[in-house]
């Protein structure tokens, strides 16, 4: 079942709708390469969204058509699929399972004068130094990952050696610079690090970094990996007894990361989330649960933080054509700067100056395989042990403007 409804979703996509008198959204995603299974959930729930809103009649009496773009996690290629995509009309784009595509067809997006929600893109950079009027952020970013976490690991931080492996690219960079701010693990000597190169590093790079960090006598393991990548770290951690050695955190999951992984080599890690389908019955998000509900019964499978942040840009779209009763950009981007909107979980707002969505962020703990098989499609990887809300995780204006300032870039959009 599971593969009958990837390889539909993937021939069909781009057909969804025939008229002629079409929103067209240009959905820019991995659906090859080594964060496929985060770019193959986004497409689900652009999807649902999708049909949910030409069920209930569209946007404004237009039914919506979803063109995509394969990525493959390649700037360049994302570059020359915002490039088509606008060719072909649309009025909006999103996507991204990386941040380094995520930023650069951010800017393409915008010499086309076309708007880009980011997706999966957590680097401070996105919505930061490179951060631009036509780029909007529905996730979380690395700052407020870190702050997070550190909310939950300080207290066990204190006289313990901390060692990260980082990819070397815009995300891995900015969440080893925030993790070790709030962390207090700025002194590189007493912390070191391992850079491994991105895309595409070799097994033996992944292997190297390791035998560094279990050589360094480190207490924790800051393991800045991602897709499948992450899992080939996780293996070979795993293999060499490193999870016996020292306590391991990844900073970013997703659900389709976990089922990569494994839940065997995840058992007691901590990470985060901006969401996961158990939030939602945690805290009674009626919006949430629906979501899931619909997205288990279509696919069979529990959706991923992915698929929600694809799907709430689809609705968030839609809403902001509707308050602003243009499909014109610049009228769009006025009306969701400012926005409050209630998607899947609890309150989100489209900051004005540098449209970073600001919202909760959940740390977890992954669960026991035991419990992670227990469930009936095998999926029920986190426990959520701790919530911050946005407005105590997210940067001040104050530190946005002076990273601004610093990279050279003005304190107001352009």
């Amino acid at each position: 079942m599971r593969k009958n409804w990837t390889t539909l979703l993937l021939m069909c996509l781009p057909l969804q709708v025939l008229a002629a008198d079409t929103i067209k959204l240009g959905l820019n995603y991995p659906s090859t390469g080594r964060y496929k299974e985060q770019g193959i959930a986004q497409a689900r729930g652009a999807l649902m969204a999708v049909e949910e809103i030409n069920n209930a009649g569209g946007i404004n009496g237009k039914k919506l058509e979803l063109l995509t773009a394969n990525t493959a996690s390649k700037p360049d290629k994302a570059v020359g699929n915002v490039k088509k995509l606008a060719a072909q009309g649309v009025s909006m784009l999103f996507g991204g399972s990386s941040s380094a595509v995520a930023i650069a067809a951010g800017k393409e997006a915008k010499k086309h004068d076309l708007l880009y929600f980011g997706t999966l893109t957590y680097a401070n950079a996105t919505t930061g130094k490179e951060g631009h009027s036509h780029m909007f952020r529905e996730t979380y970013n690395a700052w407020m990952t870190a702050k997070a976490l550190a909310f939950y690991l300080n207290q066990d931080l204190q006289g313990k050696k901390v060692f990260y492996i980082t990819a070397d690219y815009s995300w891995g960079h900015s969440t080893e610079s925030s993790l070790r701010n709030f962390t207090n693990t700025q002194d590189e000597l007493a912390h070191p690090n391992a850079v491994v190169k991105f895309p595409r590093p070799r097994q033996s790079d992944l292997e190297e970094a390791l035998v560094k960090a279990r050589d360094s006598g480190a207490d924790l393991l800051m393991l800045i990996q991602f897709g499948d990548d992450l899992a080939t770290s996780l293996r070979l951690a795993y293999n060499m007894g490193l999870k016996k050695e020292m306590d391991i955190v990844i900073p970013n999951i997703t659900l389709g990361a976990a089922k990569t992984v494994g839940a065997g080599l995840l058992e007691g890690i901590i990470s985060t989330v901006p969401w996961c389908w158990r939030v939602p019955y945690l805290y009674g998000f009626e919006k949430g649960k629906r979501f899931v509900e619909n997205f288990t019964e279509r696919f069979q499978m529990y959706p991923s933080t992915s698929a929600a942040t694809a799907y709430t840009i689809v609705y968030q779209f839609k809403e902001a054509v509707e308050r602003a009763g243009s499909l014109k950009t610049a009228k769009l981007i006025k009306a969701l700067e400012g926005h409050t909107y209630t998607s899947l979980k609890d309150p989100q707002t489209w900051r004005a100056f540098d449209h970073q969505s600001v919202q909760s962020v959940y740390v977890v703990r992954h669960k026991k395989r035991k419990d992670v098989l227990a469930d009936k499609y095998n999926e029920d990887y986190f426990d959520v042990v701790l919530n911050i809300p946005g407005n105590t995780a997210v940067r001040s204006f104050e530190q946005w403007s002076d990273v601004r300032k610093k990279a050279g870039k003005p304190a107001k959009l352009q």
